[in-house]
């Protein structure tokens, strides 16, 4: 089990930013150390804020390395297109010339970055789905 001791004013911080966070991430991170502070076991803790084991461990090991700040950060992975950097003109492209067909715009972003896309749609999605798939992702 970590060893952590908290001074009286990280308890206070604690206390107030597991309910006054934005994010409530963040919240169940804070709430997840007060507890930790207040000596429960880990089994524990991770039962009462929904976590695992593993996933507390982690939460005492950035609070370890940088302190309640470093609870505050989120990193959410985030799938990239290698369309990405032609977004916005590709955007303003397709605001000028509308793709009358999902093929059409698959050959328009072909032509305008090099970068081949698929012109079938998901069998689940159906034809609605054209508007947002012509559309430059975001």
């Amino acid at each position: 089990m970590m060893q952590l001791t908290f001074t009286e004013e990280e308890i206070t911080e604690l206390d107030y930013q597991r309910y006054h966070h934005l994010h409530p991430r963040v919240q169940r991170k804070m709430e997840a150390l007060l507890l930790k502070a207040k000596g429960l076991p880990h089994h524990q803790i991770a039962n009462c804020v929904g976590v695992c084991e593993n996933t507390l461990r982690d939460y005492l090991q950035h609070n370890r390395d940088g302190g309640i700040e470093a609870l505050k950060h989120l990193e959410f992975y985030q799938l990239s297109s290698e369309l990405e950097k032609y977004c916005d003109s590709l955007e303003a492209y397709f605001k000028e010339h509308p793709p009358a067909s999902l093929p059409q715009a698959a050959a328009m972003i072909e032509q305008r970055t090099g970068i081949k896309r698929s012109a079938k749609l998901p069998e689940k999605v159906g034809p609605q789905a054209l508007e947002n798939v012509c559309r430059a992702p975001r």
